[in-house]
């Protein structure tokens, strides 16, 4: 507050009063477009005169002008309240300022048609341009322009800055597809059924747009979510599909296995698909009062039901294509006939390498080895990982680190903080980031200002009209540092006829002598009717409370009180001030989804109890989907990420995403019958745990990218799902696959009973035609 500051303060606010919007025949300026008094003034922050005054005592050599904190006398008399407008603020004996180290100016626009909102947006362009032109010649001191469309251009930021990286990410993923697919066989490879997977999961991603944007849907920056939501779900479907295909006879014709894979993983992709469409039917619904959120369901829900019919049709029929190629012995790649043994030994060396391929002919009858056991993945669960997760030395060590991982998510479990921070949802290098880090630091002291608007014509002198005013504000005392406020409200004694004038400066001292508050002032918009009569046509009060920016979940409460009761009130008013937008976004972004995830958990339960052949099954489901929402939730908070909007879709995806890896694995070991646990453990991970690895290593490896792109919206993206796909994985193959071996449900081997009166007696007869090819014919008798 010396000289040359407050020079340059008044020389920023001259040079913003003067911006100037070029339109055909005018040049419109502030005094044109902003709000006015009564006195037909522009109107502008009181700190504004207090640093004039300032000014003109320095120049007239006067030294009796003093600024005090919160609240300043000028010399008109007039009482303004600087406690939002100094920050940072030292502080002599009886409140006389120091010092401060921000000052915080608002300007404040009409919005009277579409010339004038036009003409405003474009001055709020040339406002952040010239504030920042003034910052290149004054650098010794901060300024950070904020206008109302920038939290709207920086949040959209995030998609222009995460291009770049989304392309890389789609790169490292078409590679790591084509890679899990392939094998050196180069007839049963299947590079491009990897490759045609993830064709299949980008059609059903870009169906879904155009269907939003042929509908007249709004894209924003939480739409980049959709794509791994998609990559999650419709990769492990399609790797399900190829890993049950290696598991049929290559004896059999194309229509029989295609057959069997579809009767083996159709049914359970079926069924995670209905509860995706369901979870996400639920977000898209009338129940979600979160805009943003109730697109991006629905746009996951269209991507996630096309994708279910391209798998069936677009990728199931370039399985049947692939499936032909192998059976005709053609490279995968090329399609051409792949030549046999005793012609490759002619050939080069690197020509029999790309051509290497094992012919049915070339293996004994004796011998039944699966082909496809030389995939890389599959021979390494079952030469290697089967048997050691199982090992009996190895489960102590398992259990142990499932201890230490449940004690670390417990310990930031009870450290969750709900976030309402503005930034989590923007560009890193933004307008905004700048601006509400600095409002944090300087103007935490005290709250926002907060306006109640009484928008009818009421007699306020009236006893009964005074009495629903008065009840409303009666509301605080239901939040803890209002409860004062009733002692002082209760001393009121407005009687019939009180001027108006009295009734409002009674209404001031009852808040002003209350201590939780700094500042209280009203506005009233008086209009003359005929017969030279006064109408009150609208009103306003304005109240301040003392370190309110770090109680948000009192915020909060007072929001909602008020909210409701505008509702019931007899005097119709609203309330607001811009924090409450984050304060919205704060409460509707994590109970709204929480609620409709639990809503549709039930209806799951419900619903799935009637199609499992076990309900062991759902029991086990259950428990794995909690221990992993659990651990998330805990390393979530150790990793500096809060419970806002998009961490809480991500949890409720993460549900999803669980039971889609889990589900498979669970459902292949209870329904096994005979043998011992241990060997069903094994079992299923042979079956499923190949798909379970390839599409987590797409996952991971297209995750990233996310983690650097400048963004906190996909920072937090980024972290939520590589912590579900982690700790979902680590509970795919090592949690599961232990505590299986030891618990519930049994297998209990059953030996047939051989009766010698009722025994099979097998009669073969053998028939050899004239190309001697030789046909055995079983009959049967009983």
């Amino acid at each position: 507050l010396d000289q040359h500051h407050t020079d340059l303060i008044l020389k920023l606010h001259s040079a913003v009063t003067r911006i100037q919007v070029q339109r055909p025949g005018f040049n419109y300026t502030f005094a044109h477009i902003c709000i006015l008094n009564n006195d037909k003034t522009c109107i502008v922050d009181d700190i504004v005169h207090v640093l004039e005054e300032l000014k003109a005592a320095r120049s007239s050599n006067r030294t009796n002008f003093a600024i005090t904190y919160p609240i300043t006398h000028l010399k008109d008399g007039r009482e303004v309240y600087n406690g939002h407008q100094l920050g940072g603020v030292t502080v002599h004996s009886k409140d006389r300022v120091k010092s401060a180290e921000a000052i915080q100016l608002t300007y404040y626009l009409q919005a009277i048609n579409s010339l004038n909102d036009m003409v405003a947006e474009k001055w709020e362009s040339i406002f952040c341009d010239t504030v920042e032109l003034f910052q290149k010649s004054n650098r010794k001191v901060k300024m950070y322009p904020f206008t109302s469309s920038s939290l709207k251009e920086d949040f959209q930021k995030t998609s222009r800055v995460s291009e770049r990286y989304l392309i890389t990410s789609l790169v490292l993923v078409v590679t790591l597809a084509i890679l899990c697919c392939s094998m050196q066989d180069c007839v049963r490879s299947k590079p491009w059924l990897g490759l045609l997977g993830l064709l299949t999961v980008t059609l059903a991603t870009l169906t879904a747009a155009g269907i939003i944007n042929l509908t007249g849907g709004k894209y924003n920056s939480t739409f980049l979510g959709i794509p791994f939501v998609m990559l999650g779900h419709g990769l492990y479907g399609t790797f399900e599909m190829l890993s049950s295909w290696r598991k049929t006879r290559e004896d059999q014709h194309v229509k029989e296995r295609t057959a069997a894979v579809f009767a083996d993983s159709m049914l359970s992709f079926s069924l995670t698909t209905a509860m995706y469409l369901v979870t996400f039917g639920i977000g898209a619904s009338p129940f979600t009062n979160i805009e943003a959120a109730r697109i991006f369901c629905c746009n996951s829900c269209i991507a996630i039901f096309f994708n279910y019919l391209y798998v069936l049709s677009f990728y199931g029929s370039s399985l049947v294509f692939t499936g032909y190629i192998e059976n005709n012995y053609q490279h995968s790649i090329f399609c051409r006939k792949v030549p046999k043994p005793e012609v490759l030994q002619e050939k080069p060396a690197w020509y029999r390498f790309l051509l290497t391929a094992k012919f049915s002919e070339d293996t004994a009858d004796s011998e039944e080895t699966n082909t496809y056991e030389s995939h890389l993945l599959v021979w390494f669960l079952k030469r290697y990982y089967c048997d050691w997760i199982t090992n009996t030395y190895v489960k102590p060590f398992v259990v142990l680190f499932y201890l230490v991982y449940i004690s670390f998510a417990l310990m930031g479990y009870l450290q969750v903080s709900e976030g309402s921070d503005l930034s989590n949802i923007v560009a890193t290098a933004t307008r905004t980031i700048e601006y509400t880090t600095a409002q944090q630091k300087y103007f935490s002291n005290y709250s926002p200002v907060i306006g109640f608007y009484i928008y009818e014509s009421i007699e306020y002198w009236n006893t009964s009209v005074q009495e629903d005013v008065l009840e409303y504000t009666k509301g605080f005392v239901r939040i803890s540092w209002f409860e004062s406020y009733l002692n002082y409200l209760r001393k009121l004694n407005i009687s019939t006829g009180l001027p108006k004038k009295n009734f409002t400066d009674m209404l001031r001292n009852s808040f002003l002598k209350a201590p939780q508050f700094a500042h209280f002032s009203e506005d009233i918009i008086f209009s003359k009717k005929y017969n030279n009569e006064v109408d009150v046509v609208a009103s306003r009060m304005f109240l301040v409370a003392k370190t309110m920016e770090t109680k948000r979940e009192e915020l909060y409460d007072l929001l909602e009180t008020l909210r409701k009761l505008s509702l019931t009130s007899k005097v119709k008013f609203i309330v607001f001030n811009p924090s409450f937008v984050y304060m919205d976004r704060y409460a509707s972004s994590v109970g709204a989804p929480l609620q409709n995830s639990c809503i549709s958990a039930l209806f799951l339960l419900f619903f799935s109890a009637f199609l499992v052949a076990d309900s062991l099954i759902n029991v086990w489901l259950t428990l794995t989907v909690a221990s992993v929402e659990f651990g998330v939730i805990g390393f979530m908070t150790l990793w500096k990420v809060e419970l806002d909007c998009i961490s809480v879709l991500c949890l409720i995806y993460g549900i999803n995403y669980t039971i889609d890896n889990c589900a498979p694995l669970l459902s292949t070991f209870v329904l096994g019958k005979e043998f011992t646990r241990t060997k069903w453990v094994k079992n299923a991970l042979e079956v499923h745990g190949v798909a379970i690895l390839q599409s987590y290593l797409c996952y991971i490896v297209g995750l990233i990218p996310l983690a650097a792109v400048p963004s906190n919206l996909t920072r937090t993206l980024f972290r939520c799902l590589f912590l579900i796909a982690l700790v979902t994985f680590f509970h795919c193959f090592a949690i599961l696959p232990v505590i299986l071996t030891f618990l519930p449900p049994s297998k209990k081997k059953r030996k047939e009973k051989k009766n010698p009166e009722n025994r099979e007696e097998i009669e073969c007869v053998e028939m050899v035609d004239m190309d001697s090819t030789r046909v055995v014919d079983q009959i049967t008798t009983v």
